[in-house]
């Protein structure tokens, strides 16, 4: 018997894994990296099931922000008192996935101290600093946060307004923050946890700004944790999510801090002012590179969870009748259902694949920076820069439309719709606004461009395609004939076409503008080109995983795979018609093989949700949980209410009661 079928189940969701024509134990173990990694994720789940200090008294949902904010100080306390239960080096695999079991889909006083806070010490100090400073972070003696963004400028770096200017005569930096728009904002853990912070400034010596640099600042008394002198911080409200976490605002105001907090590991500056810059201008990016190559597995893996959900529900929901007389059907025997649901599905398999392959890539170029190199540092930064903006938005989307499916209750907290919608939205924006990382790669095609057009292109894989001569017509003849290589080659057509679109119209606009304003006039067709250069790679990729995939698990993974393709090219049809590179009865057979994958998926579904390997305590939904007793779960889950702790609320004591009195004396 399945692991996941157990005694007392309902009926319905049982019947969906009996139907399923794969061993989810084996896809599980493919799409975790194998069986050993799979046994260690359950390892790790047992673990933190037996520990009581990583259990909510209550679930969040009915928590108000400090209990939540207290609640989660104590939690991953507990959760790094206990990190020899993982492989500390393995923050992608067993790191997220201890964390996100503990924390839940919220942040913590720490999160940033993991994230970014350490990856920076350890990617920008120089040897003494590491010393100083990295035992410290990794013992938790200090808590440390990334302070970049501020309330008037995010993404755009080069605009920051706190100033680190140094003064020769005493050997120090004097941070300063000269307007309110140069107050940090967002920072997560600085408003009341952190003590310390990696703080980006623009960096001034001998009367000339060197650009943004990162600085180690402390920012409160190691002892009585107030502020320090000069120093204005506090957190900045309620969020849309995330508000278990205490973002916070910071203001300097002449702040001195010695020479040597500026982190040295590329950019110095010697005792006299002297500024030596760094051998690379990029080599600075490998902190932002880190966060997005996380951000795309994390993504991914919140997709998976509200199609897990999504998935689960319609499977034990029943609602309507297909047959008059035959009774409720469940919905998700409609194929409106599968066409809302499946396809997100698939994307999140799609992501998880990038995800794996951007990791392998950053470990990599990781390793080839300490020694100098800086050969795949613009390919990784241009990837992860368009992945994460594909993916976040993506995911976004696919939520929403999985809580659709969902009905009503998809509205309720319990259904943990709101909570993956509010955690995984601000990935659209944090370290990087979509469009602008857009931007970011569409100057990388456009050079790639020119490079084709002057016949001088040395184009890496990703972008090979741009200089290929591909066909003129589509080769799909039916969609059971369609093949890997064919359907690449569509793809690749509509996004060349696109480069190429948004080269031509850039060239035409700079005979009359500066290049900045044509750049700008442009800038929607730049963007396209983006979204279809990082579309094809996702294809590229899941396809090539898919072929490598086992035979016994190759044929289901191959029908998701080509609803995540299909459902690509259908919902761009002008980009392949326009041109008469496809007529409209290819169209139509594309369209013919997304309902035909429907079809081969149905069966498959719940099977291929359980393969995500969700636990209940993961997931945190009571429409998704394991054994499908929705109906009980939301009943139990409403007596958490605040507003159940009495029959009578002061609301009806103070207003609704003597309201309904006085109308009743009058009639």
């Amino acid at each position: 018997m399945s692991r996941w079928i157990q005694d007392g189940d309902n009926v319905d969701i049982t019947n969906e894994r009996k139907k399923g024509t794969f061993d989810t134990e084996r896809m599980s173990a493919w799409i975790h990296g194998g069986p050993d990694v799979l046994k260690r994720r359950r390892e790790i789940l047992s673990f933190v099931k037996s520990i009581d200090g990583f259990k909510d008294p209550v679930p969040t949902e009915f928590m108000s922000r400090e209990e939540r904010i207290l609640n989660n100080a104590r939690k991953v306390v507990a959760m790094t008192d206990n990190t020899d239960q993982i492989d500390g080096s393995d923050f992608f695999g067993e790191g997220m996935y201890y964390q996100a079991l503990t924390m839940g889909r919220d942040l913590h006083a720490m999160s940033l101290h993991y994230v970014m806070f350490i990856p920076t010490l350890q990617g920008q100090t120089d040897d003494e600093q590491l010393d100083e400073w990295l035992t410290k972070a990794i013992s938790r003696a200090v808590v440390g946060t990334y302070a970049q963004t501020e309330l008037g400028h995010g993404t755009n770096l080069s605009k920051l307004e706190t100033t680190a200017t140094y003064d020769s005569a005493t050997e120090e930096f004097v941070l300063n923050s000269p307007t309110i728009t140069a107050a940090k904002w967002w920072p997560g853990g600085l408003g009341k946890s952190s003590n310390y912070a990696v703080v980006v400034a623009q960096l001034y010596t001998k009367g000339e700004c060197k650009g943004p640099h990162p600085f180690i600042v402390q920012l409160r008394d190691d002892e009585t944790h107030m502020p320090l002198k000069g120093i204005r911080l506090g957190d900045i409200g309620p969020k849309l999510g995330i508000n278990g976490n205490d973002n916070g605002f910071l203001l300097f105001d002449k702040v001195r801090i010695p020479r040597r907090a500026l982190l040295m590991r590329y950019a110095k500056v010697k005792p006299d002012g002297t500024y030596v810059a760094p051998a690379h201008s990029k080599l600075g990016y490998g902190t932002m590179v880190f966060v997005r190559s996380i951000m795309i597995k994390d993504q991914s893996t919140q997709l998976a969870a509200a199609a897990t959900i999504a998935t689960r529900y319609a499977s034990v929901r029943r609602q309507g009748e297909i047959s008059p007389g035959k009774g409720e059907v469940q919905i998700i025997d409609y194929q409106t259902q599968q066409f809302r649901v499946f396809p997100q599905m698939a994307r999140a398999f799609a992501f998880m694949a990038a995800a794996t392959e951007i990791r392998d890539l950053y470990m990599t170029v990781t390793e080839q920076l300490t020694h100098g190199n800086t050969e795949l540092l613009a390919e990784l930064h241009v990837l992860s820069s368009g992945l994460k903006s594909i993916v976040s938005w993506d995911t976004a989307q696919g939520i929403e439309q999985c809580r659709l499916a969902c009905g009503g209750h998809g509205y309720s907290q319990a259904s943990g719709f709101p909570e993956i919608y509010g955690y995984a939205v601000g990935g659209c924006t944090y370290e990087g606004e979509n469009l602008v990382m857009l931007l970011q790669v569409a100057r990388f095609l456009m050079r790639a461009a020119e490079g084709v057009r002057k016949g001088s292109a040395k184009l890496a894989d990703i972008g090979a395609y741009i200089g290929k001569t591909g066909p003129k017509t589509s080769r799909l003849t039916t969609h059971y004939h369609y093949t890997d290589a064919d359907l690449v080659a569509d793809l690749e057509h509509a996004a060349r076409k696109q480069v190429f679109r948004a080269y031509d119209r850039l060239k035409k606009a700079q005979e009359h503008l500066s290049p900045e304003d044509a750049w700008n006039s442009v800038s929607v067709e730049l963007a396209k080109a983006s979204r279809w250069h990082v579309r094809v790679y996702l294809v590229k990729n899941f396809l090539n995983k898919v072929a490598l995939a086992p035979q016994d698990l190759k044929f289901v993974l191959t029908d998701v795979a080509r609803l995540y393709a299909y459902d690509i090219i259908t919902s761009s049809i002008g980009a392949f018609l326009e041109d008469g590179y496809m007529s409209s009865n290819q169209m139509n057979e594309v369209k013919e093989g997304i309902y035909e994958c429907l079809a081969k998926i149905r069966p498959n579904a719940v099977a291929l949700v359980d393969s995500w390997d969700y636990d209940d305590k993961e997931l945190k939904s009571v429409l998704g949980r394991r054994d499908g007793n929705v109906y009980p779960a939301l009943l139990e889950w409403a007596q958490n209410s605040q507003l159940n702790r009495s029959d009578v609320l002061p609301s009806h004591t103070k207003y609704l009661g003597p309201m309904m009195k006085d109308a009743r004396s009058k009639l």
